[in-house]
């Protein structure tokens, strides 16, 4: 058996100097890339099987390719898999394998291939199946908010406005508001999908292949649900990656705004939720410290998940046409945000899932104050136009703080004094129950709109 094929890189025939080490450490990517090990195995067998069909490959010639590509797949699954100094990239190593497992024969598969259009297939085979796993993390994550929202829909608590107490609202009416966030996420998500699902293998290195290899066969052996029609676009388009590590920016400033949420209201000034000990730390120096570091993570996760999309896009915007070199940056950002993003959706289902709510808290952080956009709305089904009743609801509570009082301590004289139009039944706007209730409006807070959330939501989850 020739051992050439161990000695020779892919594009060797044209120089005939050595490689300066540094170079050869600066341009290869297979300590990273070697991820890609399955999808390129299964590209490569399905390519076999496409030169196969134009006669390139005898039937008994494709059968040794395949069987020798599914011992490649075994010893990188089994970690046997043996990396030689001179292996560039994931398919660099694969194709040299190959050869020394059936021969000169492996040599054939290359035929009107390029690894322009093999990396290009590799990454969005890979990035397939990775967005499958996310897509499971992120319903995770949303049904456990669902689910929760749903047991705990009679908990009140004050709705905030520039960090201010607004009106009240349900802390199931919280929790499901970011589920609706995460909900644009999934769909988002999964329009995504057809445009990751495109197969750019057959396109060569640039000009297509001059084989007349079928690559509707390709694409239906594969799984992609579109062809690149156009090879120069199929080797060269990277948007697929983009778009996803912008998606992921999006869903992790999502997770980002959520965990700051929580973690204010973590804090014994509000004391609204305590995180589980399984997703917080202690401090190195104040015993009593009980630190939100998950939902801090989290939150810090989000400038780096963008700033790996920032960072390709800025490698991305210049190039010319087909391939470059600088698209190799594409991988380790990619990767990266995959993993970070995966991750950051299992830990924040197990903080949901976990952390304790405290209902009394919530309750007395409400004050009567809360409720001075229900007392100008009794005024306007009393006939008087809201902008006056603005006004007198605010002049209402410049007189309850003059005598350092609630609005409910406000006799029903003081009121009639503000506004003829105030009667004897003014003090039954005091109930925050019955405020949240009123808000039956789509996408209020009361009990018959959580139950219509939650049901929009569960139906989603079940799409």
């Amino acid at each position: 058996m020739s051992d050439q094929p161990t000695k020779q890189k892919l594009w060797g025939g044209r120089f005939t100097g050595k490689t300066d080490p540094l170079m050869h450490a600066f341009n290869q990517s297979l300590s990273y890339d070697q991820r890609m090990h399955a999808a390129d195995v299964r590209g490569s067998i399905s390519y076999a099987k496409a030169l196969a069909r134009v006669g390139i490959l005898t039937g008994d010639e494709e059968t040794r390719i395949v069987q020798g590509l599914e011992l490649v797949g075994e010893e990188w699954k089994s970690g046997q898999f043996q990396v030689q100094p001179d292996d560039e990239d994931i398919h660099t190593a694969n194709e040299r394998r190959l050869s020394e497992l059936i021969g000169p024969l492996g040599g054939k598969l290359h035929t009107g291939r390029s690894r322009n259009d093999q990396v290009a297939t590799d990454m969005r085979l890979w990035l397939l199946d990775e967005v499958e796993e996310i897509e499971e993390g992120l319903r995770a994550l949303i049904r456990v908010m669902v689910e929760r929202a749903d047991r705990e829909r009679d908990y009140l608590m004050p709705g905030y406005t520039h960090l201010q107490r607004g009106q009240p609202i349900r802390w199931s009416h919280l929790l499901l508001s970011h589920a609706f966030s995460f909900r644009a996420d999934l769909e988002r998500l999964e329009q995504l999908i057809p445009r990751i699902s495109v197969l750019p293998l057959g396109s060569g290195a640039l000009a297509g292949n001059p084989f007349a290899v079928d690559r509707e066969f390709l694409a239906r052996d594969l799984g992609f649900t579109s062809i690149a029609e156009n090879s120069l676009y199929g080797v060269g388009d990277r948007d697929f990656i983009i778009e996803f590590m912008m998606w992921a920016s999006l869903a992790t400033t999502h997770l980002s705004r959520m965990s700051e949420d929580l973690i204010i209201y973590s804090t014994a000034e509000f004391g609204f939720v305590t995180l589980s000990d399984a997703y917080s730390t202690g401090s190195s120096m104040m015993p009593q410290k009980k630190n939100p570091d998950s939902l801090e993570l989290l939150r810090g996760k989000s400038g780096r998940v963008f700033g790996n999309a920032a960072g390709f896009l800025m490698s991305y915007k210049g190039l010319p046409s087909t391939y470059n070199k600088d698209l190799q940056e594409d991988k380790e950002p990619l990767f990266d945000t995959v993993d970070t993003v995966s991750a950051c959706f299992r830990i924040a289902e197990g903080v949901i899932a976990t952390l304790s709510i405290h209902p009394d808290k919530m309750r007395q952080a409400l004050t009567m104050d809360v409720l001075a956009t229900d007392l100008a709305d009794y005024l306007v089904r009393k006939g008087v136009p809201f902008r006056e009743t603005h006004h007198i609801s605010g002049r209402a509570v410049a007189l309850a703080e003059s005598r350092n009082s609630q609005l409910n301590d406000l006799s029903v004289a003081d009121y009639k004094q503000l506004c003829d139009k105030f009667d004897d039944d003014v003090h039954d706007v005091f109930d925050f129950e019955a405020s949240v209730e009123r808000r039956q409006a789509i996408g209020g807070p009361s009990r018959v709109m959580i139950d219509r959330q939650v049901s929009v939501l569960r139906a989603a989850l079940e799409k």
